[in-house]
């Protein structure tokens, strides 16, 4: 099992390899993010409507909503990962997969402590305690050691790595929302299937709304090989994989496994398969392993506080 939350970590750092080829490939972030979340609502769709018990936990969800045991806005919880994606598509080009990790994983400890403070996830309220602050920290500074000799460089982008910084809280809030949502839903599958419903719907809108106002064409879909379009499914997938996994390790063991694999693959995918902002650094690699202890701190830390219960 500790395997196999590596390689689940593994694959979210080839997903955002992946969609970032197929952002250099159109041209367009927000186009390749339409692709990325449609291929992958496809797939969900296949699987989740071929079983029974899948539709009908579906169908919970809504009842949840209109019986309101649960707030609507919950649903936007799809909307926020397809805003990881085309931000994900953005940067990675620019920064590499590495640094994006690291810099996605520093916002998703920092608004942890905000989700477990307002009891986002459904549960209940958790005090903010000092080793939390400081795992927060730590992943935070690790951003930085992480770009260090990027900043004397023309081309370094302080914006990209700020909005990889706030993807991070997007998925943050989006798994504390779906906690809410699977606990009516019963089904991982239904759960993945709103928010691929919800995000592809989210970033059509987006798409319709630019061209209105901009000369981008809603038609400026370009064709790229066959691989690029496997970013969607491999969400799908991590999300499987992720649910059974769970089941039998518990929550910190997987969050460890598949950080490391998904520091570890960023690193080797930026090495083998390098983009045009990659920079393979003594920095980075620092970067990366304060982000590892930084993350290990943060779960320790919810570890004790779940016991004292």
């Amino acid at each position: 099992m500790g395997f196999l939350s590596g390689l689940s970590g593994l694959l979210i750092a080839a997903q955002s390899r992946i969609n970032g080829a197929l952002s250099q490939e159109m041209g367009d972030s927000l186009a390749a993010a339409v692709i990325s979340f449609s291929t992958g609502l496809i797939f969900v769709t296949t699987i989740s409507f071929a079983r029974r018990e899948n539709r009908a936990a579906f169908l919970e969800i809504f009842k949840a909503v209109k019986a309101k045991q649960m707030k609507p806005w919950t649903l936007i919880a799809g909307a926020l990962g397809a805003s990881f994606v085309a931000m994900q598509t953005y940067v990675v080009p620019i920064a590499g997969v590495a640094l994006f990790t690291v810099a996605s994983l520093a916002g998703q400890t920092a608004i942890s402590l905000l989700v477990d403070r307002l009891g986002l996830t459904g549960g209940a309220k958790s005090a903010i305690t000092k080793r939390r602050v400081l795992a927060a920290v730590i992943t935070v500074v690790a951003v930085g050691v992480s770009s260090w000799d990027r900043f004397a460089m023309s081309n370094f982008s302080l914006l990209a790595i700020g909005l990889a910084v706030f993807a991070g809280t997007w998925v943050g809030l989006q798994r504390a929302l779906n906690g809410q949502i699977n606990s009516f839903a019963k089904k991982a599958f239904a759960t993945s299937q709103l928010n691929f419903v919800t995000g592809t719907t989210f970033l059509l809108l987006l798409l319709l709304l630019r061209s209105l106002f901009t000369d981008h064409s809603i038609m400026n879909f370009k064709t790229a090989p066959w691989w690029m379009f496997l970013g969607g499914s491999i969400g799908v997938i991590y999300i499987a994989l992720s649910a059974h996994i769970v089941q039998h390790l518990g929550v910190l063991e997987f969050t460890l496994y598949s950080v490391g694999g998904m520091l570890i693959g960023s690193l080797l995918i930026d090495l083998i398969f390098p983009t045009k902002g990659t920079l393979i650094s003594p920095y980075l690699i620092a970067g990366i392993t304060l982000t590892y202890l930084g993350v290990a701190a943060n779960g320790q830390s919810r570890l004790s506080r779940l016991s004292r219960r």
